[in-house]
């Protein structure tokens, strides 16, 4: 969970030619697979995507992650840039100590589109608990990718590695047993 401050500011508002000024509120956000799928739900387009989110995209995706009740929703409106930069890295931070080998897990990678219900398809096929839906977005694919790695059979060696594998057993035996064959 991030707890932010947006706080007060008295600022310009040309339209009307006034002073405009603002109270601070203090939000906590919380980046989930809940919040994916009602920002999804309102926007219809996949937010786990390599295209930017428009100004107006990102503010709402902080009003889906706030978790603190009655907001107005004015309080948006002035979020201040290193304040959307600490919820930018919040979104990005790992939030697990679980890392993975690239090597082993090169591929095309799927064109598939990620979504809310591909995610909840995910969680419901590995039988990873629903409650896990709360969870920081991160650390939920993370486990996504673990249990489907475990359940993964393992690969079958190559005839080469066999051999290779086999050689290195039968000489290790050779020097232990101190014969020739």
């Amino acid at each position: 969970m991030l707890r932010i401050t947006i706080p007060a500011t008295e600022m310009w508002d040309e339209r009307k030619g006034e002073f405009v000024y603002t109270k601070e509120y203090t939000l906590q956000l919380e980046h989930s697979l809940v919040s994916l799928s009602k920002w999804e739900s309102k926007w219809c387009k996949p937010f786990l995507s390599k295209k930017d989110l428009t100004a107006e995209e990102a503010i709402d995706y902080i009003k889906c992650m706030t978790i603190t009740q009655n907001v107005p929703p004015e309080a948006y409106n002035y979020i201040p840039q290193d304040v959307i930069q600490q919820v930018s890295d919040y979104i990005a931070a790992p939030m697990t100590a679980t890392w993975f080998n690239e090597k082993e897990s090169k591929g095309r990678g799927s064109s598939e589109a990620v979504t809310a219900e591909l995610i909840y398809y995910w969680m419901i096929a590995l039988q990873v608990p629903l409650e896990c839906q709360k969870w920081h977005l991160n650390r939920l694919m993370t486990l996504i990718r673990v249990c489907n790695i475990k359940n993964t059979p393992p690969k079958k060696m190559s005839k080469r590695d066999i051999a290779s594998r086999n050689a290195a057993i039968n000489a290790a035996r050779r020097k232990q047993f101190n014969s020739k064959g």
